[in-house]
């Protein structure tokens, strides 16, 4: 004779939308918003309450493109999918979103709309072109310790020969000969840090190293500029190289500094962690992959990126600065594909973002 498992109780409709990890409305006559789950409570950095306070006006403006989505299924029915939309307000910014909408059954005038944005791809298309930076740059710095550095030091030293032999009138030109050659050497010096160096990884308290990079600014760089300091206390430790993420750190927060003082006014600089599953990436010449939940941001209420500097912007020699080098933000390409995490860079006019994802110290352990 057989038994049957118990029938177990049907989840709760409500506790399953709140499970889904995409941004879900529904939206009803009027444009009033019915309903919404946790994720679009974090998408738009609104609560429930707000949401539907407001309806879709709370949302979007009312030229949006969103609402000829909404109209074109009142009209015909069924599904739609609207792709590259921006949405943009002082409590959120989304780029590239695709908006999916579609009747809800057995409700007429009810319509579905998701919300799907593209980062997870868009990361790891950015890795990519950090990654070849990384590798250029590696080869130049070889190349240049070789090729060029030895003969500098035989240019200064004719230099400073001729400097004590000529008169008075091509002295000049001797010494101008030895400072160019000791800005070269001082550049090409620069381009080691580029160098396969011997690295020390270990589990890291990454709060410890952001409250040891906010101390530096604080006292130097930025000493004029508020901190602010978002950490999620929950996180594990990141497996990393302490001096290498220190230096990465610092680079991104004094260069979020300079944005802030090429514009003359007050700003702010944060500083957050949070815990983001998802992102996962191979490393390379492997089949194995790697998990990157563990994300620190830099943000600064700087006038932004331009839109053509910034798919360059980890290259070497491109900077936004009127004497930069452009080997800042390369060095930090180079240290992040050293630890096999990714980055992300979000600008606009008044909130630029660099995110780095980083491996967990217990899972690159458990590999090891």
């Amino acid at each position: 004779m057989s038994t049957q498992a118990p029938d177990r109780a049907e989840p709760d409709a409500a506790l399953l939308l709140d499970s889904l990890p995409v941004p879900l409305l529904e939206v009803g006559a009027g444009n009033a918003v019915l309903a919404l789950n946790m994720a679009a409570e974090e998408f738009f950095g609104m609560s429930r309450q707000q949401i539907k306070a407001g309806g879709m006006a709370e949302i979007a403006p009312p030229d949006h493109p969103i609402y000829l989505l909404l109209a074109h299924l009142r009209q015909r029915g069924g599904s739609v999918t609207e792709h590259d939309l921006l949405f943009s307000s002082p409590r959120f910014h989304h780029e590239g979103v695709s908006v999916q909408g579609a009747e809800v059954l057995d409700h007429p005038g009810h319509l579905l709309l998701t919300f799907h944005l593209p980062s997870t791809a868009r990361v790891l298309d950015q890795q990519q072109v950090y990654r070849s930076a990384a590798r250029s740059v590696s080869g130049m710095a070889a190349m240049l310790a070789h090729e060029v550095r030895n003969p500098l030091s035989g240019i200064k030293g004719a230099a400073q020969l001729l400097e004590q032999a000529v008169g008075d009138a091509d002295r000049d030109l001797a010494t101008l000969i030895c400072d160019e050659v000791d800005r070269i050497d001082a550049l090409v010096e620069r381009m080691g840090m580029f160098g396969e160096a011997q690295m020390d990884y270990r589990a890291l308290n990454i709060h410890r190293l952001l409250e040891h990079v906010k101390l530096l600014a604080s006292n130097g760089f930025a000493k004029d500029l508020r901190i602010i300091e978002q950490y999620d206390p929950s996180l594990p430790h990141v497996w990393g190289d302490r001096d290498r993420l220190v230096q990465v750190l610092l680079n991104l927060v004094k260069n979020a500094a300079e944005a802030l003082h090429e514009t003359g006014k007050k700003g702010d600089i944060t500083l957050m962690t949070s815990y983001r599953p998802g992102i996962r990436v191979t490393a390379p010449g492997t089949t194995q992959w790697r998990h990157l939940p563990l994300v620190v941001t830099i943000r600064d209420t700087g006038p932004g990126i331009s839109e053509t500097v910034r798919p360059h912007l980890f290259e070497p020699f491109v900077s936004t600065k009127v004497n930069g080098s452009g080997l800042g933000l390369a060095l930090v390409g180079k240290v992040m594909d050293d630890h096999g995490g990714v980055m992300e860079v979000e600008s606009r006019p008044g909130r630029t973002e660099i995110s780095l994802f980083l491996p967990l110290a217990e899972e690159r352990a458990g590999l090891s």
